[in-house]
């Protein structure tokens, strides 16, 4: 840049090299600063302006032309000539960090402050007016990035005390500051740990709210600060959930427990628990891992586990438990899929409340002995409550309407297919070449009564031989339905426990606090990108998962305050709402020549200010900076 046509006081800059050594390790190692000479009257001042670290890798012949470009950005001049991609990438991402209002230029040799996970998200007090007389035809409007989602996303760190509890864990201001971006990044734009470092450098204004340069960050980073989390994972836990039991008075009196698996994208070679199994989202093409967790009647995640992905439901209960501390009078809610005898002998030895979903078969209901409840929906439930012999168990049978149609439609399916399939059979006799051997008709009506799904129970067939008994020459059945079953009780289900001083209605909305683990986990899988899982080896996954339990730590944490306001949005929706708003920077000429940029977020919109007025933050995240050149 010609100095002749440098705006007035503006500094020259260049790049600086200097070589320093870790006083720990004594290893010797060059870093780069961005230098600005300045003369004060007879005097040359030589100020920092950034600082560039120690993997600045751009060729020395090209800093002169780094540092032109990068004061032509500051003061609103176009570029003559294209320049470079890496050149011009650098430029406009160090005249960006300028002009996202450092602090004031210090003299070399000052310490960088250390990152710090606090930002400007406290209700500000309005600003002074300030005048400047600018060209409006100059204004440019850069550099849009995201605000929203991050502002409340740093809020609900600061509310659960994450940054301290990580710095007593050991983690350094870096390693806080990568935490910081994956968790916000999840809950921002869920994906893997490389989706999120594009996210932080090129879509989110996180940086800025955390005076972290995301830009420079190294590839590895993030997945470094994912392996100490899970190193980490216990004592982070206990941590974070006695946190939250303070923050928002948690009693623990109630425990929620259930599984989950998500499958992985390849083979998982490197992984010992990825393996085949029953996937609930129907990719058993693929190979499995399976998420336990514990959470507590408000939604909060107490502990989470990892288990192979063919891991049986019923054999993980009581090494979960076991580790939690829980009072002998917690209640323990899960479904069948855990609850066997064994489980629930095991929780009456622990002296554990429990209550269940029953796995036993036969169903039974007397409409006269139940009683009515409302579910949220309005919804009538009908309830039986049967005490047993001993009086130290309770069963509670329900009839739903709604589940009784659906079951209904289920059921008349099958034996409309049952009977089709006879039918078949039969007219089958009469065809001169199909077989009509007793073993082979007895094994397709086997093979019929498999596919039924138990449909074939409540048929009595009956195969009419001919004289010499070799061959059949008929069949035949009857419908006569079991009693007890899905067919005689449609719409019954049954519920055991162990708090028989309950009655119906108490028991019943208790057991739907289930629900509410359901509800957990789809936002885990489809708000929060548990799956899939893109990692080969075991520790990067369970740090994957890991980080996805504790950003929604952070969202339950957001929608605990935002119901007490009287907002019940999901995460998504909310998302939606925050994902609007931005920060821009806005260049003008002045009229003595100088350029003024202006970096701000965008004004929030009324369902934005109302989120942010219930969680009492700043609706203007990262204040306002500015910047002349």
């Amino acid at each position: 840049l010609d100095p002749r046509h440098r705006p007035p006081h503006s500094p020259i800059m260049f790049v600086r090299k200097t070589q320093t050594r870790n006083k720990s390790t004594a290893e010797s190692y060059f870093t780069y600063r961005l230098v600005a000479s300045e003369r004060t009257g007879k005097q040359v001042r030589q100020l920092t302006l950034l600082n560039l670290g120690r993997h600045f890798d751009l060729p020395q012949p090209d800093w002169p032309r780094l540092c032109a470009r990068i004061d032509a950005l500051l003061s609103g001049q176009s570029a003559i000539l294209a320049e470079p991609d890496a050149i011009e990438t650098l430029a406009q991402r160090y005249a960006a960090r300028l002009i996202d209002a450092r602090p004031a230029p210090t003299p070399p040799g000052t310490p960088d402050p250390a990152p710090s996970l606090a930002c400007s998200l406290a209700l500000a007090p309005t600003p002074e007016a300030d005048f400047a007389e600018v060209d409006i035809a100059s204004l440019q409007l850069t550099r849009p990035r995201s605000v929203g989602v991050e502002a409340v996303g740093l809020a609900a760190i600061g509310w659960l005390g994450i940054d301290r509890i990580l710095l007593d864990l050991g983690f350094n201001a870096a390693q806080r500051a990568a935490v910081a971006g994956s968790l916000i990044g999840r809950m921002a734009a869920p994906g893997s740990e490389c989706a999120t470092r594009r996210w932080l450098r090129g879509r989110s204004a996180l940086g800025e709210l955390l005076d972290e340069d995301f830009d420079a960050m190294p590839p590895m980073r993030l997945y470094r600060a994912s392996d100490l989390l899970v190193r980490h994972r216990d004592k982070l836990e206990t941590m974070l959930f006695s946190r939250i039991q303070d923050l928002f008075a948690l009693p623990t009196t109630v425990t929620l427990y259930d599984l989950t698996n998500t499958y992985f994208e390849g083979a998982a070679a490197g992984n010992t628990k990825a393996a085949r199994g029953r996937s609930k989202e129907k990719r058993s093409d693929c190979p499995l891992v399976t998420l336990g967790l514990v959470l507590d009647a408000s939604g909060f995640v107490r502990q989470s586990k990892l288990f192979a992905g063919n891991a049986a439901e019923a054999s993980t209960l009581q090494g979960m438990l076991e580790g939690l501390a829980a009072p002998k009078a917690a209640l323990v809610i899960m479904d069948a899929g855990i609850a066997t005898e064994a489980n629930i002998a095991w929780l009456k030895q622990q002296e554990y409340r429990y209550l269940v979903v029953s796995r036993e078969r036969a169903r039974q209901f007397d409409p006269a002995q139940a009683v009515d409840t409302l579910t949220a929906s309005n919804q009538t439930i009908r309830l039986q409550r049967v005490l047993s012999e001993d009086g130290a168990e309770v069963r509670l049978y329900c009839h739903s309407t709604g589940r009784e149609t659906k079951e209904v439609a289920i059921t008349d399916r099958f034996a409309k297919r049952f009977e089709d399939g006879l039918t078949r059979l039969a007219e089958g006799l009469a065809k001169p070449r199909a077989q009509k051997t007793l073993a082979a008709i007895q094994q397709r009506i086997g093979r019929l009564k498999e596919k039924s799904r138990g449909i074939g129970q409540h048929y009595e067939i009956v195969v009419t031989p001919d004289d010499a008994g070799k061959n059949a020459v008929s069949i035949s059945w009857t419908k006569t339905p079991v009693e007890g079953s899905k067919l005689t009780h449609p719409g019954v289900y049954c519920l055991r426990s162990n708090e028989t001083a309950w009655d119906a209605q108490t028991l019943w909305h208790t057991y739907t606090m289930l629900t509410d683990l359901e509800a957990v986990f789809r936002s885990l899988k489809s708000e929060l990108g548990l799956r899939p899982v893109f990692h080969h080896k075991q520790h990067r996954t369970e740090g994957h998962l890991f980080i996805t339990v504790l950003a929604y730590q952070l969202v339950q944490a957001i929608r605990h305050k935002l119901k007490a306001a009287g907002e019940h949005a999901s995460w998504a929706s909310l998302r939606e709402i925050l994902s609007v708003q931005q920060r821009i920077t806005a260049t003008f000429r002045q009229r003595d020549g100088r350029t003024l940029h202006v970096r701000k977020a965008t004004a929030a919109e009324p369902a934005l200010r109302r989120i942010y007025d219930a969680l009492d933050i700043n609706p203007a995240p990262g204040g306002v900076r500015k910047y002349t050149a």
